[in-house]
């Protein structure tokens, strides 16, 4: 027989809230080229472009699986210049993953209103979810 767990609201709302305040005051990386296969792969060949700031407390509450995130603070000074395609969430002791998505203009776990970045540019993310899958 196929495994098929579906869960409820309240269990990916738990799930949400467990795994958010990981990234209190931890960080967003954005990265060019391929993301790794799980986020718990070293990142290799590819070129940290951006860092953000989660806030100290990174996000609210979550509903229906659903957790928003509060103010990211902006990087004033990219690193380096190239196409972000992926990102890395890390706790604050900026070596812990937590998870990592991808990155595009739509359609991605963290949209851009251009994923062009520029060395010594500012980067803001404005708005940011996370979503447990129900199954």
């Amino acid at each position: 027989m196929a495994l098929n767990p579906k869960r409820s609201n309240v269990a990916v709302s738990a799930a949400a809230d467990a795994v958010c305040p990981l990234l209190n005051n931890g960080y967003l990386r954005l990265y060019d080229g391929t993301q790794p296969a799980t986020a718990d792969t070293a990142v290799t060949t590819q070129t940290k472009l951006a860092e953000l700031r989660w806030n100290a407390t990174a996000f609210g509450a979550a509903s229906n699986g659903v957790a928003t995130a509060n103010a990211i603070t902006s990087d004033a000074s990219a690193a380096a210049t190239g196409t972000a395609t992926w990102f890395r969430a890390l706790k604050s002791d900026g070596t812990t993953v937590v998870f990592d998505g991808s990155v595009g203009t739509s359609g991605c776990d963290l949209n851009l209103n251009s994923a062009a970045i520029s060395a010594g540019a500012q980067v803001s993310v404005t708005a940011f979810t996370y979503t447990e899958n129900k199954g």
